[in-house]
């Protein structure tokens, strides 16, 4: 069984939300519903020293998440129907719809708010990781949409020999909680002491 992860350079992201916008079009989410999220992280201000002279702390960068199909899962210990689970032949976390009842036990858990409930439907809603393209030899839609490449995915194993990087950034849950298969290379802003004061600035869109 393979295990796949994404790779994230938070240095390359712009915040440009095409990740999420073919994200939206290939699995034709309704408008409340989506899959990959970008938070907007700022922070700082600016300091005047005594010649009156003034220095920026301001920062800003921003964070592309959509499941990160993590190595213990709080999603599937919340499910009490195990709906929720892992396939087999790639380890990502996946929803089976008609086992489903739609409880949304799983969207309280999730540290990363992944899971959704789509009431419409009954069911709960997720990022697979496009497990039909992954299954055909293919990327994540998000992945290949991506104009800076700042993302990527594959065996973790691969990208963890590939690329080196941490698995959270601020102001991302502890990676201890979940043990999540991401690698995130964090751009200067988010490497900074500074960054543990940022918060996120779009809440409404990433709720």
């Amino acid at each position: 069984m393979a295990t796949y992860g994404f790779y994230f350079d938070n240095e390359r992201c712009t915040g440009c939300r095409t990740c999420s916008m073919a994200c939206r079009d290939y699995n034709d989410t309704p408008r409340e519903i989506s899959f990959r999220k970008v938070y907007d992280v700022e922070g700082g201000g600016f300091e005047v020293a005594e010649d009156g002279t003034c220095t920026t702390t301001s920062f800003v960068y921003h964070i592309s998440l959509g499941c990160q199909h993590c190595a213990d899962p709080a999603c599937i210990k919340a499910c009490p129907t195990t709906a929720m689970h892992k396939d087999p032949q790639t380890d990502l976390v996946v929803v089976d719809t008609e086992k489903c009842i739609g409880c949304g036990y799983c969207a309280m858990a999730c540290p990363y708010g992944v899971p959704t409930v789509d009431r419409e439907a009954g069911h709960s809603v997720k990022c697979t990781g496009c497990i039909d393209r992954v299954k055909a030899g293919k990327k994540p839609i998000c992945v290949e949409a991506c104009p800076l490449r700042a993302l990527d995915f594959d065996e973790i194993g691969a990208l963890r020999k590939a690329h080196s990087g941490v698995q959270q950034i601020h102001p991302m849950p502890d990676a201890s909680i979940t043990r999540p298969h991401i690698i995130i290379k964090p751009s200067p802003a988010a490497a900074s002491p500074l960054a543990a004061e940022g918060f996120i600035a779009n809440p409404k869109e990433v709720q």
